[in-house]
């Protein structure tokens, strides 16, 4: 009896497996079609806002609803090219992920079973504005749409102070930091009425937050009640700050201040007057000082004993120029071995002193000024202060003032004649043209320490010829 049951359903199980068969295939296919039937990707037909610093869900579903786990979602910012969140595989795989958003997404898994792809963004900054991109791929179909994200960011309380006195008012500024975008700020008075700023900055920071600073000038008695208002435009949300002025902060006149400001302006005029007149006549005193030394020139010869065996002086001492040979002069240690120098007879350890050197033949190797009783004699010599030498050069087709660096002397002909000055106390040594006695060239001041000062020559190549004047 048993088997008979069994015989009869396994027969039963024989004749009805075709039908079975066609419905599992049937079935199956209809699902496949339906998986791979195409789809649309939806996304909020308008901006999405975020507030800096807190987050943001960017909502993507698909339609009609269906199953996305085993999709591939992801979201992108196409302007930058860059991937924002990568659902591959049943999970997520962010090796691509952009650095900006690293640690910052989390895509939201809750809804994939019935289509919702959502992207989560934490701690919102001013540069995630921008086009995002939710594109869903599925084994036969993509899809893609694109959405808007706008940032903002609310700031601070406006900060109302008052800086300075201005205008017979006062200015009061308005400070405040942690917008985006761009706030709108304005001076509102009591009534609401809008008030001209004379002022207002506005500059975006590293972070991307704008920060904002404008003025107004409160006057007495009107404008006293006064109000910062700043908006964000995105949010159409502001923050105003309100301030009164009492009368106490404008400054009261009076009749004793006035006359001690009076009295103060005639006493600093009267001084500055008088200082004036002090530095004229010491001006004066130094011109007719100069002038007593101009018509009391030195009588300046050349010491034969320091002269280069280059060097040809002329019989009474006073002229030098470049030998055609070496003439074979005897040692001396005072004498100048290697460059083409010579000092004069007569050193100054006081007063001051001027005397006038002519460049005759039209020489363009020269040299003239002072040099100290210490200047090197033996080897290579460097014609600057550090040297111990005060001089000007014409070196070819440069004039030049000897300094360190040389400083060169752009006139529009270099002088024939001109005077040397020295002033031993005021360790001061300058040169003007002998022609109209304009100045040349003034060295900075230096002190020559107690040690003789010399006049001093240098000609190099024939056809250059110095000459002391009397």
């Amino acid at each position: 009896m048993m088997k008979m049951k069994i015989s009869s359903v396994c027969c039963s199980f024989r004749t009805s497996s075709a039908p079975i068969s066609l419905i599992i295939f049937f079935i199956t296919f209809q699902i496949h079609k339906l998986e791979s039937a195409p789809f649309k990707v939806v996304v909020p037909d308008h901006p999405v806002t975020a507030i800096v610093g807190e987050e943001i869900v960017l909502p993507c579903h698909l339609s009609p609803k269906m199953n996305a786990q085993n999709m591939e979602v992801k979201w992108l910012r196409p302007q930058l090219s860059s991937t924002v969140h990568l659902y591959h595989d049943g999970k997520d795989q962010n090796e691509s992920q952009a650095s900006e958003y690293q640690g910052r997404t989390e895509f939201l898994k809750d809804g994939l079973s019935f289509g919702s792809v959502d992207l989560k963004i934490y701690n919102i900054r001013p540069s995630d504005e921008g086009l995002y991109r939710c594109f869903i791929l599925s084994s036969t179909f993509y899809e893609g749409a694109l959405l808007e994200l706008k940032v903002a960011g609310l700031g601070t309380d406006p900060h109302l102070f008052i800086e300075h006195s201005q205008d017979g008012g006062i200015r009061m500024v308005c400070r405040s930091t942690g917008w985006y975008p761009e706030p709108e700020v304005l001076w509102q008075d009591l009534s609401g009425q809008h008030l001209p700023s004379v002022s207002q900055t506005k500059y975006q920071r590293d972070n991307g937050l704008f920060e904002t600073q404008t003025a107004f000038i409160v006057t007495e008695n009107s404008n006293q009640n006064l109000s910062c208002c700043i908006r964000n435009p995105y949010l159409n949300q502001e923050k105003k700050s309100t301030i009164y002025v009492s009368d106490s902060f404008f400054p009261k006149v009076s009749l004793w201040m006035v006359a001690l400001w009076v009295i103060l302006v005639v006493l600093f005029v009267f001084i500055g007057l008088s200082l004036y007149l002090f530095k004229l006549k010491d001006k004066l005193v130094a011109e007719l000082k100069w002038r007593r030394v101009l018509t009391h020139p030195e009588n300046v010869t050349l010491d034969p004993d320091t002269a280069n065996p280059w060097l040809i002086l002329s019989e009474d001492r006073k002229s030098v120029k470049w030998g055609d040979t070496q003439q074979d002069l005897s040692t001396n240690p005072q004498r100048f071995d290697i460059r083409p120098c010579v000092l004069g007879c007569e050193g100054f350890t006081s007063g001051r002193h001027c005397w006038e050197v002519e460049v005759r033949d039209g020489g363009n190797w020269w040299a003239a000024g002072v040099a100290r009783e210490s200047v090197k004699r033996s080897g290579w010599i460097n014609f600057d202060p550090e040297g111990g030498i005060w001089a000007l050069q014409r070196s070819g087709g440069q004039f030049q003032a000897l300094t360190s660096p040389v400083t060169p002397l752009p006139l529009s002909q270099v002088p024939s004649r001109f005077w040397v000055s020295l002033d031993y106390e005021q360790g001061q040594v300058a040169f003007f043209d002998a022609g109209n006695e304009d100045p040349i060239f003034t060295f900075p001041l230096t002190s020559f320490t107690g040690e003789r000062i010399f006049p001093w020559l240098w000609v190099q190549g024939t056809g250059s010829q110095l000459t002391l004047c009397l």
